[in-house]
């Protein structure tokens, strides 16, 4: 039985896939702090380069990806689709599952193909360093390789409790050229505010938001760049599900149901959008698209739909998703990742359609479904990935229970090699239930 499925890189995507223009009807527009109203992309210009405002609004249905970034993206795309026979027979289930694996990157996740495409229109335009915040490094060290690619320097605001707790993460990215700080710091107003309440600060994904934008906006050619959210981040990785689509025509299955993890929303909707284009277009059926978060960070299954800042000093424009609040720090013990307050737009959007399905899991149970993974099909997830893995495993479970032969896809986000240190916790029983 064939169990990999590969392309030839003359098969790598032209073009990224943009569901702007199969929503139906337009997202909330950002909104300007200051007045309330909607913002224009001339004030965002200062953070962004002109190619990345343009695709935040685009309603062309296909993007072209430019040549230097497909150049870029054949050191290790398309990336492999496999089947994991080996967890389905652990699990005694007739489910089959697949999984598309995006750990094959220079930096061990889908990050790097988001990065490499906003430092390419960065240099472009221009820009001399961009700033930009990371939560377990995985975004951090991508941004990192991508500015090392096109010329770029780069600096990086990591939230402390990761800095502190994945030091082969942050070796990493100084690895690839770039500076990183553990945020909140001393550098920016933004993070001397944080420090002056709470010296002991684990720090949080909008704190080091706020620290890398106010960086940024010191001028000198330096702006920012974002890992999730944002339109244009969502879809630079769709190129996983346009990759993922081919490859299971190739397998001659098509999924019933499509997993991914949330923290942001990029790394499910790269793989979850194509197949909802797919529907839209008519030429296949809509799988259940099942978002999975953690319970330490509940922003799709306990957060409220509603506009919100993207930071905790509160200096983006105001956003509509699912957000826990601005202020909202996740416990320190949580290990996994995906620890940002809020969710993308459009993922955020899908969900209160209906089109999307979130559901949120207990870290303990993630990492021994991951455990089980690593060894059965020997590779380790990515703790964020991790929470994908669980929900596929519970799915299975449930097919093996009721007799279904359900296809699962699991969007594989990336390796857990620099996050040993978790898995040394999780095998301690360190993390205790509703972590």
């Amino acid at each position: 039985m064939k169990t990999v499925f590969l392309l030839h890189q003359e098969e790598l995507p032209r073009s990224w896939y943009n569901v702007l223009s199969d929503l139906g009807r337009p997202l909330d527009p950002p909104l300007d702090p200051q007045t309330g109203a909607p913002i224009s992309p001339d004030a965002l210009a200062v953070l962004f380069p002109r190619a990345c405002l343009e695709q935040e609004v685009a309603t062309d249905r296909f993007i072209p990806i430019p040549e230097p970034v497909q150049e870029a993206y054949r050191r290790w795309r398309p990336t492999p689709l496999a089947r994991a026979v080996r967890l389905e027979r652990a699990l005694g289930t007739p489910a089959r599952i697949y999984f598309k694996y995006e750990g094959g990157s220079p930096t061990g996740s889908h990050k790097a193909n988001t990065a490499l495409a906003q430092a390419y229109y960065n240099r472009a335009e221009g820009t001399r360093r961009l700033t930009t915040e990371t939560g377990a490094g995985q975004w951090g060290s991508a941004l990192a390789f991508a500015c090392a690619t096109f010329g770029l320097r780069c600096t990086v605001y990591m939230v402390r409790s990761s800095y502190e707790g994945k030091p082969y993460r942050r070796t990493l990215i100084r690895l690839f050229g770039a500076e990183i700080h553990p945020s909140p710091s001393d550098r920016t107003a933004a993070g001397r505010a944080v420090l002056a309440r709470d010296p002991d600060s684990p720090g949080s994904l909008g704190i080091a938001i706020s620290e890398a934008i106010e960086d940024a906006r010191r001028g000198d050619g330096t702006k920012y760049a974002l890992g999730s959210v944002l339109n244009h981040v969502l879809l630079h990785q769709t190129v996983i599900g346009l990759e993922a689509i081919r490859q299971m025509e190739v397998a001659g299955d098509w999924p019933d149901v499509v997993v991914g993890c949330v923290g942001g929303g990029s790394n499910f909707a790269g793989l979850a959008l194509p197949f909802f284009g797919e529907a839209r277009a008519g030429r296949r059926l809509l799988p259940r698209l099942l978002a999975v978060e953690p319970t330490a960070c509940p922003s799709l299954t306990r957060g409220e739909y509603r506009y919100d800042y993207g930071d905790t000093a509160r200096t983006t424009p105001l956003l509509k998703m699912h957000t826990l609040g601005a202020d909202f720090v996740p416990p320190p013990l949580h290990a996994g990742g995906l620890r940002y307050h809020g969710m993308a737009p459009i993922v955020s959007r899908l969900v209160a359609d209906g089109v999307v399905e979130p559901v949120a899991y207990d870290q303990g149970d993630v990492f021994r479904s991951a455990a089980l993974f690593a060894q059965t099909e020997g590779i380790v997830p990515a703790p964020e990935t991790a929470h994908a893995v669980h929900a596929a495993v519970e799915l299975a479970r449930r097919c093996a229970a009721e007799d279904e032969a359900k296809v699962i896809l699991i969007g594989f986000s990336g390796h857990g090699h620099f996050d040993m240190a978790a898995y040394e916790a999780a095998l301690a029983g360190s993390f205790p239930r509703g972590s």
